[in-house]
């Protein structure tokens, strides 16, 4: 399946989607988590879905950080602000890297695992790459129980050119029944010169129920808990996944 537009050609756009900036709140949360639940502070960090590096730019302050992705372009775009960090072309469900980490880290990425094949596959990339006594983090935008339909807007502009972006987001479940939902986008972009191209953007993402999270990581050999984490910019709460390896 080809990847969305948003990670193709649009990739070059995506820090005016969503800016480096905006990501301070939760990747200090993520830090935080990680570091409470490792048996010893963590130093080397892998992050599976990386995307355009946003997290890692303020992660990588206190973490040696590996970046994969699966499309080039994002990692492109990642080492546009993170230079400095190893970068990997991989997919989530089969890259092996042989070798481990003190912390394994995934956010919203997962949430392109839409089957329970696929994100278990996804779970046993972070067990194997995790070492004994280090953690997985995994940070789905919803469990079965969270979500809901919603509508989001926004976008950046390029504050040293004509460049803008603008987005609107409906998120809607057409089979409350199946694993998956979907993320329809209208994309706007504005280039250097002040031309306006309309891009429609669909993702089918994944939506598992807690209990099934927490089974499936103990499939895989890891010891589970969900935590919660509210930011400020949101009213519901978002439930996040830690898994320590014994």
């Amino acid at each position: 399946m080809p990847l969305p537009a948003m990670y193709g050609k649009l990739a070059p756009w995506f820090h005016l989607l969503t800016a480096p900036e905006d990501y301070a709140e939760e990747a200090a949360f993520y830090r935080k988590t990680l570091i409470a639940h490792s048996t010893k502070r963590p130093t080397t960090l892998l992050e599976l879905g990386s995307g355009g590096g946003n997290n890692a730019s303020f992660m990588k302050k206190h973490f040696q950080m590996t970046l994969s992705d699966l499309s080039p372009r994002m990692l492109a775009l990642s080492k546009t602000i993170n230079p400095e960090l190893e970068h990997v072309r991989g997919d989530m469900r089969t890259m092996r890297l042989r070798r481990q980490f003190d912390a394994v880290f995934v956010h919203d990425a997962i949430c392109y695992m839409t089957t329970e094949r696929d994100l278990r596959a996804a779970i046993e990339t972070a067990y194997v790459h995790t070492k004994p006594g280090g953690v997985a983090l995994f940070a789905p935008d919803y469990t079965k129980e969270k979500f809901g339909p919603s509508t989001h807007a926004g976008g950046h502009d390029d504050k040293k050119s004509l460049r803008g972006l603008r987005y609107l987001e409906w998120t809607w479940d057409p089979d409350p029944d199946d694993t998956s939902y979907i993320c329809e986008f209208a994309i706007m972009t504005r280039d250097e010169n002040g031309g306006v191209r309309t891009t429609t953007d669909r993702h089918i993402e994944g939506i598992f129920p807690r209990a099934d999270w927490l089974r499936w990581f103990r499939d895989a050999g890891f010891r589970p808990r969900a935590v919660r984490f509210k930011h400020s910019d949101l009213e519901v709460a978002l439930e996040v996944f830690v898994a320590r390896k014994p």
